[in-house]
């Protein structure tokens, strides 16, 4: 692959995840480090003012806590690992809400787990929350819930986290900042013949031989979940940059084109692989039909389904679920994901999103299939 290509990728990248590890954050377990915190949300700021949508993925809670709590080493103890985390939160939420704000742009922190991006209905109810802020101008800075959930604290990590929400907004890129200058053939520090990767294909099997397990006491993850990252985030068309979190202005110059760390390529486009993705649900949930005029407006136009233009709903579906949508003929012009469910449906059918409130007890959304959620099939 040429470096002028690989040069574009994250040049071009309007919607961005970035990813910083425990070790960068804490300083190595010392505390929450102001300074490089600052740096960061200044750098996250400035391509905010570019029109870029930035999201922050941050570790550290943990490592903070234990720091408040003057623990030395990370216990073994779910509870006591919980503790650790509700008491580092909090410091956590506040450095960033502060330096963001320094810098002129808001903050929110989101608490995420693993099951809520497994969950269909909860996976939308994020996105949507996530997209609304990114809309308002806020930046989120997600971390792990791990204050209620035992298997992310024992297995997760959040470079899988970091992925898991580069496939939930659909983002152009993800950026892991470590403590390494990136991916090697071999562990540099053991091998003194391993090279440097600068680029490689995102879930070529030969990486996850290279790449060495936990490299840190602060955090949980190592080179290989950085690969395995990669490898997930590229299922939704995101190309994945591993570089040094210290690297001066490093996501500053990554967004003009410039060649830090290892860049680990994509091979679908984003449009093409969540399309792809809708497209190979054969089995279906259920079906809306609608008007001539709806019909239209999503085929030829690229608008939202309403819910004024359905007709008729057919099948048991919940929100988040691929449905059909078909015309007045019974041919399917397009699917998508429903906002709401087929009982819901079946209330709102007919009717504008502002009785929606009066006929269902709330809003989840005004349309019933968001054009960001829908592909055309004819």
């Amino acid at each position: 692959m040429s470096q002028a290509f690989s040069s574009t990728v994250l040049r071009d990248a309007r919607r961005i995840v970035v990813k910083v590890g425990s070790s960068l954050v804490t300083n190595e377990g010392r505390g929450l480090d102001e300074a490089a915190i600052g740096e960061w949300c200044r750098q996250m700021a400035l391509l905010a003012k570019e029109g870029r949508e930035v999201i922050m993925v941050s570790s550290g809670a943990i490592a903070e806590g234990m720091k408040r709590l003057g623990w030395a080493t990370r216990p073994q103890e779910i509870h006591a690992l919980q503790a650790a985390a509700a008491v580092g939160q909090m410091g956590l939420a506040q450095m960033y809400e502060t330096k963001l704000r320094e810098n002129g742009l808001g903050s929110a922190q989101v608490l995420l787990t693993h099951a809520d991006l497994a969950d269909r209905e909860r996976y939308l109810n994020a996105r949507s929350t996530l997209l609304t802020l990114l809309q308002h101008k806020v930046l989120p800075v997600i971390n792990e819930n791990d204050t209620v959930v035992n298997d992310e604290i024992k297995f997760g990590d959040n470079d899988t986290l970091g992925a898991l929400v580069a496939n939930l907004v659909e983002a152009d890129a993800l950026v892991i900042l470590t403590d390494q200058k990136g991916l090697y053939t071999a562990d540099p520090r053991k091998n003194p013949e391993a090279q440097f990767v600068h680029e490689a294909r995102a879930g070529d099997l030969s990486l996850e031989a290279m790449a060495g397990g936990v490299g840190s006491s602060i955090g949980s993850g190592g080179m290989i979940t950085k690969i395995l990252a990669a490898k997930r985030a590229a299922g939704s068309g995101a190309s994945t940059v591993i570089a040094w979190g210290r690297e001066p202005d490093a996501l500053i110059r990554l967004c003009k084109g410039e060649a830090i760390g290892t860049l680990l390529v994509a091979q679908t486009q984003k449009q093409q692989a969540r399309k792809q993705w809708m497209a190979d649900h054969l089995q279906l949930r259920g079906a809306v039909t609608v008007d001539p005029g709806a019909a239209a407006k999503v085929q030829a136009e690229g608008k939202s389904l309403l819910a004024i233009g359905m007709t008729q709903v057919e099948g048991d579906f919940s929100r988040g679920d691929v449905i059909a949508i078909r015309d007045v003929n019974g041919l399917e012009i397009a699917r998508g994901l429903a906002n709401y469910a087929s009982a819901e449906a079946r209330l709102i059918c007919r009717k504008p999103s502002t009785e929606f409130e009066a006929l269902l007890g709330y809003i989840a959304e005004s349309e019933f299939v968001h054009r960001d959620n829908l592909i055309l099939t004819r």
